[in-house]
């Protein structure tokens, strides 16, 4: 076991995610940890840019029952004319106790994030120890970006290593390089993305350059030339899907000696979750790849990054 410190530590995750195969090796179980420091437009995950909980208003399981706004000391929830509700959030999201998300019979009221301990994460993580070990699966951490809480995120390392939980991390790289160091001495596997290479087109889909991304990723092979580096690209329409961008981003893998470089083709799926949380969706482009440039790029990876064995 680890220490007591690192155990009883605690942080905000907004879901745990078991049986997933797409999110490193075998059978993984995703943390999934708030705070982002990156605000991308395609974000399927908004609830994750936050660093501390937050209630969403889902007004299709809306019953009407108004136990939410008895339940609200703050007076941040109204009734509109329509009889759905409005949520104030110059007050909503300083409130510390989430009695409305409580109240809710329905689920209408829904709270995106909760304190867990270290030893919380770890024994659920553990319930799925046999698939672990029959697919040489294990722990996953993500976010958001799970670096935003470095504290808690090398915590929940330490304790999966004296507990021989094989670790991965998903990472966007916008983090302190110490932090980011720490973190991989301790990992079996990183998952990391690359989403562009000009730091100007980064920054208008992001809003953060990339240059401490570029730089922490040579900083982690460096230090770690043996660590599994599992290289990602978001393809989204307009601002990446572009042959000569791809094919020099899948030779940064290859220069990298990554294992693994993968095509993560948008979609909309988490849209939805931004009414939920009164925001509109940022990205206006189109629905999705268009199916002649998906095809051009994937051969592109297969040309200059050919799977290995």
């Amino acid at each position: 076991m680890g220490s007591f410190e690192d155990r009883k530590a605690t942080g905000t995750v907004f879901n745990i995610q078991k049986y997933s195969v797409h999110d490193g090796p075998g059978i993984r179980t995703i943390v999934f940890l708030k705070g982002c420091p990156l605000s991308c437009k395609w974000c399927s995950n908004p609830e994750s840019q936050a660093s501390h909980p937050q209630v969403a208003y889902n007004k299709g399981r809306c019953i009407g029952c108004h136990r939410c706004i008895k339940a609200c000391e703050h007076d941040a929830i109204t009734v509109n004319e329509d009889g759905t509700l409005s949520l104030d959030r110059s007050k909503c999201d300083v409130c510390k106790t989430l009695d409305c998300a409580h109240a809710c019979p329905a689920q209408g009221m829904i709270i995106y994030g909760e304190n867990k301990t270290v030893d919380q994460i770890l024994k659920e993580v553990e319930k799925d120890a046999l698939f672990y070990a029959r697919s040489g699966g294990g722990l996953t951490r993500s976010g958001g970006e799970p670096l935003q809480q470095g504290d808690f995120c090398l915590s929940i390392l330490e304790e999966a290593e004296h507990r021989a939980v094989h670790t991965a991390m998903e990472s966007c790289g916008q983090a302190p390089e110490e932090t980011i160091l720490a973190a991989c001495g301790k990992l079996d596997y990183l998952l990391f993305d690359i989403k562009h290479l000009d730091s100007e087109a980064h920054k208008k889909a992001t809003g953060m350059g990339n240059e401490r991304i570029l730089r922490n990723l040579a900083a982690v092979r460096s230090a770690y030339p043996h660590l599994p580096i599992h290289l990602r690209t978001p393809l989204i329409p307009g601002i990446n899907d572009d042959e000569e961008l791809i094919r020099r981003i899948v030779e940064l893998a290859r220069s990298m000696d990554a294992v693994h470089y993968e095509l993560l083709p948008y979609h909309r799926m988490g849209e939805q979750k931004y009414r939920f949380l009164g925001r509109e969706y940022p990205y206006g482009g189109p629905a999705q790849v268009d199916a002649g440039i998906l095809a051009r790029l994937r051969g592109v990876v297969e040309e200059v990054f050919p799977e290995k064995d």
